[in-house]
């Protein structure tokens, strides 16, 4: 109660401030020297001076109000005045297996799904997917990925950044599955969701563009997957997430 009554006298003193992922200790009452990144972002791009106010989150559940102690071309500093722990997670933890997917529509899936407030994410090689990364392409990705992932955070108010795993293929990801509840997205099936008991964790499938192949499913079939429809339109990729992660929020979750 303590921690809430913290963070909300923070924001009543401070009103609407920029929240920065900033992946330190925080301590009440030090001074923290801000990475180049979130620095450049919060003194160039938020343009924000010495004195200023904001809140900076850790990546793995806490919260702090600082307020800018130095800023220079050399250092930023950040003066801690209060910790807190985040009040954003849901009490559903969801693991996206997402089917990587070309450009932007990647980009946008883990975005949304972090705002959804899913777990843990791995993109997927499918049979039918058409992207395929390696080495230095795949490493960069992921970098970007993540990035994604903690942005998305700073916007919907969550303290903890989401991991996004290396890529894997599909039948790698299916055989460390141990959610009780396994669902994959699939058409042709007319399954509707009807499930009533409240899992302790759900891993999601979501294929590719042109869906999962016979051989997919199957696999997944025989990794204790039920194949779920989301109704009779056809969803893209990038949209499929969405849906099954609202709904899941709203039978399980805090929707």
């Amino acid at each position: 109660m303590a921690e809430a009554l913290q963070a909300a006298d923070w924001y009543a003193q401070h009103g609407k401030m920029p929240r920065v992922y900033v992946p330190a200790a925080f301590v009440a009452g030090n001074a923290l020297a801000l990475p180049e990144g979130p620095a450049r972002h919060i003194t160039r791009v938020l343009r924000m001076s010495e004195g200023a106010p904001l809140v900076l989150f850790d990546g793995e559940g806490l919260e702090a109000g600082v307020r800018l102690a130095k800023v220079s071309r050399k250092q930023t500093l950040a003066r801690v005045e209060a910790v807190w722990a985040g009040s954003g997670e849901s009490p559903l933890s969801v693991h996206l297996g997402q089917a990587i997917s070309k450009g932007d529509r990647m980009d946008y899936a883990i975005q949304k799904a972090v705002e959804l407030g899913v777990a843990a994410i791995t993109p997927l090689y499918t049979e039918r997917g058409d992207v395929r990364l390696k080495g230095d392409r795949e490493d960069k990705k992921l970098a970007h990925w993540q990035a994604v992932a903690a942005s998305a955070c700073e916007q919907s108010g969550r303290a903890v950044v989401p991991a996004v795993y290396p890529p894997m293929s599909l039948h790698a990801w299916l055989e460390v599955r141990q959610e009780p509840l396994r669902l994959m997205l699939h058409l042709a099936t007319g399954n509707a969701f009807n499930r009533q008991d409240r899992p302790a964790s759900v891993a999601l499938l979501i294929g590719p563009e042109g869906g999962l192949s016979e051989s997919d499913i199957a696999a997944a079939q025989k990794a204790a997957f039920t194949t779920l429809t989301l109704g009779p339109r056809v969803l893209r990729t990038e949209t499929a997430p969405i849906v099954a992660l609202s709904l899941l929020q709203h039978y399980f979750g805090d929707l």
